[in-house]
């Protein structure tokens, strides 16, 4: 028998370090090659870290939430043959140091993932060497759906915390089945198809549970996005009220003309809207831009990459289309979609994840009417687009119904002057109460 190291690969480049999101296992686990080990993220794109070798886990190398660094150790098994890692006499295989494996890292008792409490008699356990089998039923959570004990936390993805909120339940009381007692997706409907086991209650109960919840992965990134574009940027936001009620008609009637060829995709508002961003950033390169804040320098960009703020299960990311400026109203409409699928699968790549030089950020039927839209860093400026509603509007002689909505946009402003960011706003309103204006060249 033999041990093997896996180190960090390089998961993308120009990458020196990624945060560790997720353990798929634990130690005394026995995988198969190609199985999924972790997963860890970087720049808003998650990638999973199989194994290359059949083993037995011995070693994990990190918590969730910490920054690993590309080629450290993250996983030590136990392999048949001699695995990648040997005694410094003998030699080691090609790109691996021989090392004994005590300088590779010494084991943690906080770097295993927590295991539901044992009985008494753990300690006296602990002085006598278990065989993986016996390691992994005692590690292995009890499927009767009693509470945890007071203080011990539930394991579960993001996307597990999500589905359990929204049908109501408290993840404290479901058992879980994966590594280390994870809840999967079927612990969830199993609960689900039995019922919440709570104790019953008369009146009104006061509920002084307190969850402390880490901040990791996708949340993490976003924190420390908001945080650098609040702390670096003196936002100036501009808001104005816009009668689409043209642009809503003409979109109607789009939608229902038959069409020859390739199936062309229903239009919502925000393709015309990109367009009339392109028409209006013709007329002021300086809205299209990054601003290098440490270096005094800002980055015109030719190319409109316009960044779709999109809201998906682990959280807000940000998927691109590329060169808006060469793309029709269909062709606009076909790539949000396209790219909107990814963003929600958890599939999107980190090159459609970055390099947009604007931003629109829509809440839909939720948008409400107004908002303070915040930069996406380094950009100079974001379009947020509110909610559509009817209102009474006077004609000069009498109110009338017209459909109204409201853009509220945010600017940099060190180097967006607040005329600037009126004419802008301005142009956009024109071209999207006049929508035919948008097609014109």
């Amino acid at each position: 028998m033999g041990e093997y190291v896996i180190k960090l690969p390089d998961v993308g480049e120009g990458v020196a370090e990624a945060e560790l999101v997720e353990w798929q296992v634990k130690v005394g686990d026995l995988v198969r090659e190609d199985a999924v080990l972790a997963a860890v993220m970087t720049d808003k794109a998650t990638v999973e870290i199989p194994s290359p070798v059949d083993g037995e886990i011995l070693w994990l190398g990190a918590e969730i939430g910490d920054t690993v660094a590309i080629g450290s150790p993250i996983v030590r098994l136990k392999v048949a043959g001699d695995g990648n890692v040997k005694s410094q006499s003998g030699p080691a295989e090609e790109g691996v140091r021989a090392e004994p494996p005590a300088k590779l890292a010494t084991p943690k008792p906080e770097t295993v993932p927590e295991t539901p409490k044992t009985s008494p008699k753990t300690d006296e356990a602990k002085a006598k060497p278990a065989s993986p089998s016996l390691s992994k039923s005692a590690a292995r959570p009890s499927v009767s759906g009693a509470p945890r004990p007071e203080g011990e936390k539930p394991l579960a993805s993001p996307a597990i915390r999500l589905r359990a909120k929204e049908a109501g339940i408290d993840l404290r009381q479901v058992a879980g089945s994966g590594p280390a007692g994870r809840i999967q997706h079927e612990d969830i409907e199993a609960f689900l198809a039995r019922g919440p086991q709570l104790a019953k209650v008369s009146g009104l109960a006061r509920n002084e549970t307190i969850e402390d919840i880490k901040i990791v992965g996708l949340r993490r990134k976003i924190a420390e996005k908001m945080t650098l574009a609040k702390s670096r940027i003196p936002h100036i936001t501009y808001v104005e009220e816009i009668d689409v009620t043209a642009l809503e008609d003409l979109r109607a009637a789009l939608n229902k003309e038959k069409r020859t060829g390739a199936e062309r995709p229903k239009l919502t508002l925000l393709p015309f809207l990109m367009r009339a961003m392109v028409k209006a950033i013709a007329d002021q390169p300086n809205i299209n831009a990054l601003f290098d804040d440490e270096a005094g320098v800002i980055h015109q960009h030719g190319g409109v990459h316009i960044g779709i703020a999109a809201q998906t299960p682990s959280g807000l990311v940000v998927p691109v289309v590329k060169h808006a400026e060469a793309r029709d109203i269909w062709d606009c409409a076909v790539e949000l979609n396209r790219l909107a699928e990814a963003a929600r699968s958890g599939t999107a790549t980190r090159d459609e994840l970055s390099g947009s030089t604007i931003t629109i950020t829509s809440l839909g039927a939720m948008g409400g009417v107004a908002t303070t839209p915040v930069i996406n860093h380094p950009e100079v400026a974001i379009l947020g687009v509110n909610k559509m509603m009817v209102r009474p509007v006077w004609d000069g002689t009498q109110f009338i119904p017209r459909k109204m909505m409201n853009l509220s946009s945010s600017f940099d402003h060190r180097v967006i002057d607040g005329w600037d960011a009126a004419v802008f706003i301005q142009r956009i309103k024109t071209l999207l109460e006049t929508p035919a204006l948008i097609f014109v060249d």
